[in-house]
């Protein structure tokens, strides 16, 4: 069992913010973050600057907000760098992207142009819809590695940052099961000298944050840092990890949903889910190798939430499926519908219809800011591996082996502010509540 971090190391200086992947997600991210500091728009949807977090009794009033609670890093304290298979500068990508309407990319115009990605480290096997010109060229995996580590050390030197994370905001890559090279360090490094296929980009950069004790989260279903080997190494290097897939859109819904019908004890027959999104992330999930690895991170959700095994006659015999379609006209504007085919009392059918027309890149970038800010309280905390309390952003949280994951948002939440509350010796909140009744 963790114990509680007797210090947090304080949050001075420069933190620098590292992004393989400086794409609509990473460039909609670095706008806000500057937009936000220059008093020009707010952070909407991040839970570290615009949330607030309970302390004490009811009766005791204190609702300050998460940012004034716990010490986090300031916002004008953040220094932006980023990795890209395209040379295009954050300008470009954020322009072309066109998630952002020009009288905001134009209010941070001149400081988006200064943030160019460094070559990119890419075997175009993991992502087969992507041809990238932007490109490290490496005499092995493990040369890779170490490629990104004097990125990373130069970087940090660069910007006279005092300490960085790193958020992996890039594309989705093909399946990659855990395999024998996942198993232990040795047996990675050892795969890394021998270009092992199962190795894949995303991996790379993963594995040369941890070496430079650089804090790592996952915004993609890709296999990063979730497998035994890099658990390892996050422990061993004392640096904490978290992931995978940032939940934003359908999946954030259904995380809201499906726990208010278990709550209400209703049952489910079905559940259809259809997107269409034409980004760059589009491009790459209409590659089946690529969807396989977004559809195995979709649809874990209700089973977990649901636990059809404990509650069979409500949900023993649920049909869920997904499809994610490639439509260029909508760009960043992603649209998904969800058909729920649900039961109620005596059994009578009902339904559920949701049209959720979202903006994938607005709802990611908070997630990236929260991520950011709240890895790094954890290192400063001297917290290291699996941070479980920050599943409240993933798709696929990571956990201990021998645990299953919680998806349910309320739950999610609930641990990841009383995760704070223990950080900074509060008292952790149950909601009982009988102590103020005879």
């Amino acid at each position: 069992m963790r114990e509680r971090p007797q210090t947090i190391r304080p949050a001075t200086g420069k933190l620098a913010v590292l992004l393989p992947g400086l794409g609509a997600v990473a460039t909609t991210f670095i706008a806000g973050v500057l937009l936000a500091r220059k008093g020009l728009a707010k952070p909407i949807g991040s839970l570290t600057q615009m949330g607030t977090i309970r302390l004490g009794k009811r009766t005791e009033d204190r609702f300050p907000l998460v940012r004034d609670a716990v010490p986090l890093a300031s916002l004008d304290d953040l220094v932006f760098g980023a990795w890209d298979i395209f040379p295009d500068n954050a300008l470009e990508v954020a322009r072309h992207a066109e998630v952002l309407e020009s009288r905001h990319v134009d209010a941070v115009a001149e400081e988006l142009a200064h943030i160019k990605p460094m070559a990119g480290a890419f075997y175009p096997e993991y992502v087969r819809r992507l041809h990238g010109t932007h490109v490290k060229a490496a005499r092995s995996k493990a040369d890779m590695v170490e490629q990104v580590r004097e990125d990373i050390r130069g970087f940090i030197e660069r910007q006279g940052a005092e300490r960085a994370v790193a958020i992996w905001c890039g594309s989705t890559e093909v399946y990659i099961a855990p395999g024998d090279v996942h198993q232990s360090i040795a047996a990675f490094e050892a795969g890394l000298a021998a270009d092992d296929p199962s190795i894949s980009s995303s991996q790379i950069y993963a594995w040369a944050c941890l070496k430079e004790r650089v804090p790592f989260a996952n915004g993609a279903p890709n296999l990063c840092v979730d497998f035994p080997a890099a658990w390892q190494l996050a422990r061993e290097m004392g640096v904490p990890i978290a992931g995978k897939d940032f939940k934003t859109g359908q999946t954030l819904m259904k995380t809201i949903l499906a726990p208010g019908l278990k709550a209400r004890s209703l049952g489910l027959q079905g559940w259809f889910s259809t997107n269409i999104l034409g980004n760059r992330d589009g491009e790459v999930l209409d590659d089946p190798n690529s969807f396989k690895t977004k559809e195995v991170s979709k649809l874990g959700v209700l089973e977990q939430i649901l636990q059809p095994p404990r509650y069979p006659d409500l949900y023993g015999n649920i049909y869920h499926k997904v499809r994610i379609e490639y439509y260029p006209p909508r760009g960043d504007a992603k649209e998904g519908w969800d058909n729920l085919d649900i039961f109620g009392w005596l059994g009578y059918p009902m339904q559920i219809k949701v049209n959720f027309l979202c903006r994938d890149s607005i709802l990611a970038a908070p997630i990236v800011l929260d991520l950011a800010l709240l890895l790094d309280l954890a290192s400063r905390a001297s917290m290291r591996g699996t941070q479980e309390w920050l599943s409240f952003y993933f798709k696929s949280p990571m956990t201990a082996p021998e645990l299953y994951p919680e998806h349910d948002l309320f739950i999610q939440s609930m641990k990841l502010k009383n995760t704070l509350r223990w950080m900074i010796g509060e008292e952790l909140i149950t909601h009982l509540g009988n102590e103020y009744y005879d």
